[in-house]
């Protein structure tokens, strides 16, 4: 019985994309490995991350293909300590690596609003905060969230499926919100690797395919992060803000995921108290 043979121009996997970055991001001096003779690339080449994990390069040549299916855990943990992946990547790496069935991409329900999230939204008075769906789209937010982030909008505009906004959308394609952030650069790279971290569990989804099919035909922006396969799970951290009507803030900013709610989470905006940017949230709230 024999075996189907490499193809060294078989079309590479969004596994083998990702592990492909990685090893382009470090160098042999880093990971340890002696180099010689002339480097077209200044990252490890795919026999020395196998040496590297304890893999034949057969089997990583598989793996990066798709023709080598769900990766022990024990080999995962390999890849991950030989390119110095952390947690997050890790995580990416693991949900790459153990796929589940391959379906055609379906087409999901218009996400609605969990109805207890979007009441304690609005129970949070001054504090600005948008409920987010699981490819960012702005499923609903507080008075104070929509004038932090979106005054420009309709306030009604999440309540509305055909004109919801989408966070990213927001990030690359509007000239206001794209001046809100004043470290935007930072901004658009830690969007993009959040998605990027969804979009390992909801790889069959059809609105992920065509935000992302947008999004890289009419931003070059966009479509140079995406192609840098970065992954980040936001939880926590601060910002610098640029806003038309009460100039500018420093405010911190914390992620709450809802259990049982798909990937619908709660993006919340503080300040330290007694600070500019404290008043200045109060009155975008008053």
């Amino acid at each position: 019985m024999s075996s189907q043979p490499l193809d060294a121009e078989a079309p590479v996997t969004e596994l083998g994309e990702f592990l492909r970055s990685r090893r382009d991001r470090i160098t042999p001096d880093e990971a340890g490995v002696s180099s010689y003779g002339r480097r077209r690339v200044p990252g490890l080449r795919r026999e020395e991350l196998a040496q590297l994990a304890g893999v034949s390069v057969t089997y990583l040549t598989r793996l990066e293909q798709g023709q080598s299916q769900n990766a022990s855990d024990s080999i995962i943990d390999a890849l991950t300590r030989a390119l110095q992946l952390d947690a997050d990547e890790r995580a990416h790496l693991y949900a790459l690596a153990h796929p589940a069935p391959v379906r055609r991409p379906q087409a999901s329900l218009p996400e609605v609003a969990k109805p207890g999230a979007e009441q304690l939204l609005h129970a949070m008075g001054d504090v600005p905060a948008v409920l987010l769906g699981r490819f960012n789209d702005i499923l609903a937010w507080n008075r104070a969230g929509h004038r932090l982030l979106a005054g420009h909008l309709d306030g009604d505009a999440p309540s509305r499926i055909d004109e919801r906004p989408n966070q990213l959308k927001l990030l690359f394609l509007d000239e206001h919100n794209r001046d809100l952030y004043v470290d935007w650069q930072e901004e658009a790279a830690l969007a993009v690797s959040s998605l990027r971290y969804v979009a390992a569990q909801f790889a069959d989804d059809r609105r992920l395919a065509e935000l992302v099919g947008e999004l890289s035909l009419n931003s070059p922006e966009f479509a140079a992060f995406w192609a840098g396969h970065d992954v980040r799970l936001c939880t926590s951290g601060s910002k610098r803000l640029r806003h038309p009507e009460v100039g500018s803030l420093q405010v911190d900013y914390e992620v709450l995921h809802l259990p049982e709610a798909n990937g619908q989470r709660i993006l919340t905006y503080t300040a330290a108290a007694h600070t500019a940017s404290y008043a200045s949230l109060r009155l975008l709230a008053s």
